[in-house]
């Protein structure tokens, strides 16, 4: 409807801005400007005069500039209501929209029909995932390990995104393409038409060409990310079957083991090939110093037996052999001593130092004895005959207990004696061989000397066999630890593209979108251009 706030003075009146719109619409033809159709506009700040009709309409009449006035520019002449944007109102829009209802429609059918053949033709893809726990710190298999594991958390996270980095690298894809045959595969190795225009000029190796485009089809289905402040890594696998994308996660985690295993491996294998290739010169160190140590033993008459000289090794003993002497020698004085003084005090029926069987069989028949003494005196009185018998025969078995107490003091005795004449004789040698050990001390010095230099290269060779030998073992131990804490599952529907009726939506939506847009834009195309249309 007409609305009084616009400018009379442009000349645009009802009548005029819908003329169009009645006659049916316009078209693309529309757009090109002809010599017949272009608008008298006014320039601006010239006065207009205004004539009343006799249907009491307001035309106003533009007053003609004079010759002598510029003319307007070139961006003028193309664009003539350009300095009419500001005007746009809702009824100009409304009125767009209506004439280009027909680019709406056309947008809105082609891209739905778009979105339908996309969604029936478009490639299927199931996506699955797997969750692994890729923990920096080794397998403590080994005390001193060829690799160290350091403790700051940043270096771990390093560590982590490293161990990322290979899940997704070249080497571990080409595992699983060995493994399950992807070259083979459609699905991985569809040769493009770039491929087919290549093989036209050049001969290509078709194996090697089905290897590269599966490792790049393989290489576009697998991401993997680290999640926010975890040590856990998710493994995203998408294939256009759910029960292969199962398959080829499951193969990439196999082959990222192993990948971590070999690697592991190689570099034990060469810190153990350089250990061996030390362990020969080592080897001859020894030798030399050894051949040295037995070269001086011979030239100066020096005996050894198990790594110590004879002299010495003799010479300990017979120290050893006098301690024992010495000891014995104590005991049997000390023996000979206590007996002597039981003797004496007249003891020898109770002293415990008399030992042997006849000692022990008298002292049990006196105890008798003296038990039946006892009972005889309560019975029959002091002066008993039976009572004086068994006197009698205790001072018999008194008598004959001394005497084997003195037989045993005699053979104490020669023990005794025999036992200081041992000692003397072990001290004898013993100082003898100390001599001859204190003549040997200059040459036993610089024996001492060869053999620390022996031993020494002997500690070092051995350090590094063993060592060697460790690693070598090492190299056939996984310790990697990585732990898969959830499996991939089969999807119940594809990932991409969405459902049908969620494409047929968006397409609608998109064609809609397009239509409005296109028919806006011709719409105001029109305007500026001069050429909206106007009322009859």
């Amino acid at each position: 409807m007409y609305r009084r706030s616009e400018p009379e003075e442009q000349g645009l009146g009802p009548e005029r801005r819908f003329e169009r719109l009645r006659s049916g619409g316009g078209s693309l033809l529309d757009l090109v400007p002809t010599v017949d159709e272009q608008p008298v506009v006014p320039p601006e700040n010239v006065p207009t005069v205004r004539h009343e009709s006799t249907s009491a309409r307001a035309v106003d009449t533009p007053v003609v500039a004079k010759e002598s006035e510029p003319r307007p520019s070139a961006v003028g002449e193309l664009f003539p209501h350009i300095h009419m944007l500001g005007s746009i109102g809702v009824d100009e829009i409304i009125a767009w929209l209506c004439d280009g209802m027909r680019w709406i429609v056309l947008a809105l059918v082609l891209s739905v029909a778009a979105a339908f053949a996309y969604a029936v033709t478009a490639t299927p893809r199931y996506t699955v995932y797997t969750d692994i726990v890729v923990d920096p710190s080794n397998l403590n298999v080994v005390s001193d390990d060829v690799f160290t594991t350091n403790p700051q958390r940043d270096a771990q996270l390093l560590e982590v995104e490293s161990k990322l980095r290979i899940l997704t690298s070249r080497n571990v894809l080409q595992r699983v393409i060995d493994k399950l045959e992807l070259a083979g595969d459609p699905e991985f190795a569809k040769p493009s038409p770039l491929d087919r225009l290549k093989a036209l000029f050049a001969a290509q190796d078709g194996k090697a060409s089905r290897e590269l485009a599966a490792m790049r089809a393989l290489s576009e289905r697998v991401e993997a990310r680290r999640e926010e402040r975890s040590f856990v890594v998710v493994l995203k696998v998408w294939s256009e079957a759910p029960a292969k994308a199962v398959t080829l996660s499951d193969a990439i985690v196999e082959a990222f083991e192993a990948e971590l295993f070999q690697s592991a491996a190689e570099s034990a294998g060469r810190v153990a090939q350089n250990l061996n290739a030390r362990l020969a010169e080592l080897r001859q160190n020894v030798t030399e110093a050894e051949k040295k140590v037995e070269d001086f033993r011979r030239a100066n008459g020096l005996q050894s037996a198990n790594g110590e000289l004879v002299s010495n090794q003799l010479s300990t003993e017979l120290n050893t052999q006098v301690l024992d002497a010495q000891q014995r020698f104590i005991q049997a004085e000390t023996r000979y001593k206590q007996m002597s003084a039981a003797i004496a005090e007249g003891q020898t029926a109770s002293a415990s130092v008399f030992e042997s069987a006849n000692m022990t069989n008298l002292r049990q028949q006196l105890n008798a004895l003296q038990q039946q003494i006892g009972s005889m005196q309560l019975t029959y009185g002091e002066r008993h005959p039976r009572l004086v018998a068994a006197r009698s025969e205790r001072a018999t078995l008194e008598a004959a207990i001394k005497e084997e107490a003195r037989r045993i003091l005699e053979r104490a005795k020669a023990d005794f004696g025999r036992e200081r004449e041992a000692l003397d004789a072990l001290r004898g040698k013993a100082d003898d061989e100390k001599s001859n050990v204190f003549t040997d001390n200059e040459a036993q010095v610089h024996l001492r000397d060869l053999e620390r230099d022996a031993r020494t290269k002997a500690a070092i060779y051995e350090t590094h066999l063993a060592r060697a030998q460790q690693i070598t073992e090492r190299q056939q131990i996984d310790t990697t630890n990585i732990r898969v804490i959830s499996r991939a599952m089969p999807p119940n529907s594809r990932s991409w593209p969405p459902r049908t009726v969620i494409l047929l939506i968006g397409g609608a939506v998109l064609g809609l979108a397009i239509g409005v847009a296109a028919a806006l834009a011709l719409g105001l195309w029109r305007f500026v251009r001069g050429r909206t249309p106007a009322a009859g």
